[in-house]
């Protein structure tokens, strides 16, 4: 049964080994308001791309931890207990387990690292 979202999640990788990855250009191709791109693989990880504007769902990994870098724009990370807002050129990492969604004011880009085996939707 497929779940209809107003997200675009593309879980294939994109880039194999060797190839140059320009993420300035894929996220300027990007019309969704929310967009996310695996776009390769790194050991038992991948790097994704997010492109996003609104809110996602409340969720969490229970195995694996998820790394975010903002390349541009506002991200605001909700947790149970507090808010966290990163700004171009800063991370978080979400530790496994931890409940929590991701939104953003403004049109945001951002990389993602985390396990290859983690369902972006969440467990």
């Amino acid at each position: 049964m497929s779940m209809q979202t107003p997200y675009s999640i593309n879980a294939t990788v994109k880039f194999n080994p060797l190839e140059l990855i320009d993420v300035n250009k894929l996220q300027a191709q990007v019309k969704e308001e929310w967009f996310n791109q695996t776009l390769c693989e790194v050991n038992d990880s991948v790097v994704r791309l997010g492109v996003v504007k609104g809110e996602f769902h409340w969720h969490k990994h229970d195995n694996e931890d998820e790394f975010f870098y903002v390349v541009s724009g506002k991200l605001i990370i909700d947790l149970e207990d507090r808010s966290v807002e990163l700004f171009s050129q800063q991370g978080f990492t979400v530790p496994k387990g931890v409940v929590h969604r991701t939104k953003s004011p403004e049109r945001t880009v951002m990389l993602m690292i985390e396990g290859k085996t983690v369902i972006p939707m969440g467990d």
